[in-house]
């Protein structure tokens, strides 16, 4: 069971929750405001300790360390450079687990790893080759700390289960790191996760994760506020256990995590050789919380997310009972976000069950040492079968899957026809194991967004994702591709410890923190390009609605693809050919032809007739126009744009294409407003997109002026096909004084140049 709570609750000693402070104090004698229990809250004293400000409102954070992967960390060094670094100020870890698949595109992925060594030679980095370990499982068996806070350039990036806030962004935030510039951001509201109760066997941390993102994703509960896990029922949860639903935060658009560290937490930092990175964090003994999620864990049930999101959640046995129904749901739900192109969902129902076509245990999520060690206790003596489906299994790192060879996991799992894998994340992004067109793929990763798994409907290639614990994945491995629910098996499950080996990672990591080698010279592949020049913002601004995307909602995958792009993120103005390709495939086409007349009237050449005509329309209407001296580019609308991965590529590849605006109704996450923005992509809000269609310009006058003093109700006015103009009113939303700067300037590489 899992219960919102309607407004804010007191945890009283850890323990018991109220709802008043009159409650808190007939129960303890205690006397408390609200505002002083809000700051008895974890986050509250781990957000002070690295404020650099004095206003605990307006937070300026500067973080214990950085992280990167091989997708975004050349454009993130890129402008640093660009921007003044000479040296990584903080721990800077350069992870190799995205684009290690070196035959994709020739020899550019491993030429940026080269890169990325030499960067961490130059500037003091610590650098992970490939194949040793991905982002999250590095982090958390080395750089995570009770009380820490880590910066990572993926979404994913969440270490709170070990006492560590950590928060996911686009690669500006971890450049203005690398500048010695903070993180500038309104206090996040704190909800509470308060956990009772025990798992009962066969329930895995996926289950519970999917539980809680189906629960507080579509209403939009703890958007952009922490999430701080507290209550009797942690102690009930082993350390893994705890990592494995901490990294699915992220799917509920949550900003960032905190647990509760006990014994279980200080036994995982002794385990791994780090016994100073424990401490005790607990709320104090009335702590105030903006909402509360209240979950027994002793009713979750075997969990599946549906295609096409963590949230479609469903038990496995509700799909199983109701098969033709739910799978026909999910079919049609498929076919209008996919526009008409329809999934094959309902051939899978057949000969008294549902049958998948591969199995996958991968990742930060599902590629833990005790989710394959449980995995490998339901598959062994067992036989995924000769038939179609496959099972792929990616541990998390190289010590992990030392671990689980010594103590015989993976000897059983390969005995039962388990491919095993390196430590990789492409089953998460859809560059790895794509399933075959119409299949059906389950798995223990985070995401099953459209397109993650690889297929590109377009082109006619279509398959599914449904999301699983590893336990219930493992078991229907054993019924040879029938859906199956962990818990209706009976496994003695062996619960091994771990061992950790350190060796592994101090023989092959490059650890240059604090050693920095100026004269050392970076090493740049043919492919690795610098960031174009980016204009300034002018006074006024012109730009055409280049995509007009209604739906709900908008994925970072649907504004730049992952899988197939990832080689050419070294290269902006190559990767800027695929911006919106999978969901708008003419915006590319379109921005180019706003992106050139810009070129033209700043070299003074002169504008096209088209735009003299948009011009003439806005004088014959009373506005008074400059335009020669007038940005002009390329927009997009969408209800809510930004779910999902935190690449900033989501906006720089717009920015490069000549791309100046965005109007939404909402954004779905703080990092991709923050994306745009430091992009030079100014963020409007909209009340009413009607007023503009697709191929309508809109002008908007004084814009300039407008974001420099901070004006929050600006009128634009869309220019229609018949020379019609309507006035309309947007906004930009709060600002702090940097990004307003960072907009005027066209980019963050600008406003750093200048300051």
């Amino acid at each position: 069971m899992i219960k919102l709570y309607d407004g804010g609750v007191y945890l009283l000693r850890g323990a018991e929750l109220c709802r008043s402070e009159e409650e808190v104090r007939a129960k303890s004698g205690l006397v408390t405001t609200k505002e002083e229990a809000s700051k008895g809250t974890i986050a509250y004293g781990i957000l002070k300790a690295h404020n650099q400000g004095a206003d605990m409102e307006q937070l300026r954070l500067r973080f214990d360390s950085l992280t990167s992967h091989d997708i975004t960390y050349v454009g993130i060094i890129q402008t640093a450079r660009a921007s003044g670094m000479t040296e990584f100020p903080m721990p800077y870890v350069l992870t190799n687990c995205h684009n290690s698949l070196c035959a994709v595109g020739g020899t550019i992925n491993e030429d940026d790893h080269k890169f990325a060594l030499s960067a961490a030679h130059k500037y003091g980095g610590i650098y992970v080759p490939p194949n040793l370990g991905n982002i999250h499982s590095y982090n958390r068996e080395t750089m995570a700390g009770c009380g820490r806070m880590i910066l990572g350039s993926d979404s994913h990036t969440r270490y709170g289960a070990l006492g560590t806030m950590a928060v996911g962004e686009g690669g500006g935030e971890l450049a203005k790191q690398l500048v010695n510039r903070t993180y500038d951001f309104a206090r996040p509201q704190v909800v509470a996760v308060y956990l009772t109760g025990k798992p009962r066997p066969g329930v895995g941390p996926h289950d519970v994760a999917l539980s809680i993102v189906g629960s507080v994703y579509k209403n939009g509960y703890v958007k952009n506020k922490v999430m701080e896990f507290v209550g009797p029922g942690i102690a009930n949860l082993p350390i893994e256990y705890r990592n494995a639903i901490d990294v699915m935060t992220t799917e509920t658009t949550c900003w960032s995590s905190i647990w509760v560290t006990d014994n279980e937490t200080k036994g995982y930092f002794e385990t791994h050789g780090r016994p100073e990175a424990y401490r005790p964090l607990a709320p104090a003994d009335v702590a105030y919380y903006d909402g509360c999620v209240c979950i027994d864990l002793s009713t979750v049930e075997c969990t599946i997310a549906m295609p096409m999101h963590p949230s479609n959640i469903f038990t496995i046995d509700e799909l199983l009972a109701n098969a033709p129904d739910i799978l026909h749901q999910v079919e049609e739900e498929a076919s209008r976000q996919l526009k008409g192109v329809r999934m094959n969902l309902l051939s899978k129902y057949h000969d008294g069950g549902i049958w998948v076509d591969q199995g996958e245990i991968a990742g930060c999520s599902g590629g833990t040492f005790d989710s394959i060690c449980g995995a490998a206790d339901i598959l062994r003596g067992g036989s995924c079968g000769n038939g179609s489906f496959s099972l792929s299994i990616y541990p998390g790192s190289l010590p992990a899957y030392s671990a689980l060879v010594k103590n015989g996991s993976i000897s059983d799992l390969v005995a039962a026809g388990a491919i095993i894998r390196e430590c990789f994340c492409g089953p998460c992004f859809g560059a790895g194991d794509c399933p075959a067109n119409g299949e059906l793929s389950i798995r223990h990763t985070t995401r099953n967004f459209p397109n993650r798994e690889g297929s590109k409907p377009g082109e006619g290639q279509l398959s599914a994702v449904a999301l699983m614990d590893s336990l219930s994945i493992a078991a229907t491995a054993a019924n040879g591709g029938k859906l199956t629910a962990a818990t209706s098996l009976d496994v003695d499950y062996r619960k091994p410890e771990y061992v950790f080996d350190g060796g592994i990672y101090q023989k092959r990591v490059y650890n240059g923190w604090g050693h920095p080698e100026p004269e050392a010279e970076l090493k740049f592949g043919p492919n690795i390009k610098d960031w174009p020049e980016m204009p300034a913002l002018t006074d006024d601004l012109l730009v055409k609605i280049c995509a007009y995307i209604t739906d709900p909602v908008t994925t970072t995958d649907e504004l730049i693809p992952s899988g197939e792009t990832s080689a050419y993120r070294s290269n902006p103005e190559r990767l800027s050919e695929f911006a919106l390709s999978r969901r708008a495939p003419d915006y590319v086409p379109r921005s180019k032809v706003l992106r050139q007349a810009d070129r033209d009237r700043r070299s003074g050449k002169g504008l096209s007739v088209e735009i003299q005509s948009v011009y003439a329309a806005l004088e014959k209407a009373g506005l008074s126009v400059d335009p020669l001296n007038t940005d002009i580019g390329s927009a997009l609308f969408a209800n809510m744009p930004g779910d999902g991965s935190a690449r900033e590529q989501a906006a720089s590849c717009q920015r490069v294409m000549g791309g100046a605006a965005n109007f939404a109704r909402q954004y779905a996450t703080k990092r991709y407003r923050s994306n745009c923005i430091n992009w030079g992509i100014t963020p409007f809000l909209v009340e009413d997109p009607s007023v503009f269609a697709l191929g309508d310009y809109v002008f908007i006058p004084g814009l300039r002026q407008a974001v420099l003093e901070g004006t929050d109700n600006i009128t634009a006015y869309a220019v229609k096909e018949d020379g019609s103009v309507l006035p309309f009113p947007v906004s930009i939303g709060a600002l702090t004084d940097a990004e307003r700067h960072v907009i005027a300037d066209g980019c963050l590489i600008n406003y750093y140049r200048g300051n």
